[in-house]
């Protein structure tokens, strides 16, 4: 199922605190992210669900994770209530179809533009993130398949974002949504507010002044 928003969709990524959480989205951040799987970034179960508790009516919340069995990833988002999943690293088309039938929504990332066009015809997925790196070179070699107008699921650029690049991305590209981790962060899982706001100020500056043509008509929420 897919989100109903409006403007560019922004996700913070890595949150590992509800301080980071509850000022993200007051800021403007449309959803936040916590990772599961083994990363610096990683938080245990009982500490998101209180966050997420906590979380205001309308604020999209993110399980992400990695490698994964999607029994557990369907145990852990019913029993959290996330809004959405998002699974990384390697999963077989039939556990892609169990888990989506079982959760709200699923973000699927993909390393590279050459791997999201031989997995476009993927069931279950509502959103495709790339690259699955937090590198801005390996988003910048996916930057092409961001303007190509024959995908018909909607594309999260992630990879190396920060304040500043966050702005060329948005002008210039169709991007339906951003997502920001380590070019926010003080250190892994910690935000800092400046560099938040500013990345959240910017994103939505750049979407509101862009040169692209944004893709709704191709992108519908069904």
């Amino acid at each position: 199922m897919r989100f109903n928003t409006e403007g560019l969709f922004i996700k913070v990524s890595g949150v590992t605190s509800e301080e980071d959480a509850l000022f993200a989205i007051g800021l403007g951040a449309s959803a936040v992210g916590f990772e599961f799987g083994p990363t610096p970034r990683k938080i245990s179960t009982a500490a998101a669900h209180d966050i997420v508790r906590r979380l205001p009516n309308g604020a999209v919340s993110v399980g992400v994770f990695h490698n994964e069995m999607p029994q557990r990833i369907v145990e852990v988002a019913n029993t959290l209530g996330l809004t959405a999943v998002q699974i990384d690293g390697a999963i077989t088309n039939s556990s892609l179809v169990y888990v989506a039938e079982r959760v709200n929504t699923v973000i699927r990332s993909i390393p590279s533009g050459r791997e999201l066009l031989e997995d476009s015809t993927a069931n279950g997925i509502d959103y495709y993130l790339l690259p699955e790196t937090d590198d801005f070179d390996s988003l910048v070699e996916c930057l092409e398949v961001f303007q190509d107008f024959s995908i018909r699921t909607p594309l999260i650029a992630s990879g190396g974002l920060n304040p500043s690049n966050v702005i060329d991305i948005v002008q210039n590209y169709p991007v339906w949504g951003v997502d920001v981790r380590g070019g926010v962060e003080i250190e892994a899982g910690v935000k800092d507010p400046v560099l938040l706001g500013e990345f959240i100020a910017n994103a939505r500056w750049a979407h509101d002044n862009a040169y692209v043509q944004r893709r709704t008509d191709g992108w519908p929420i069904i």
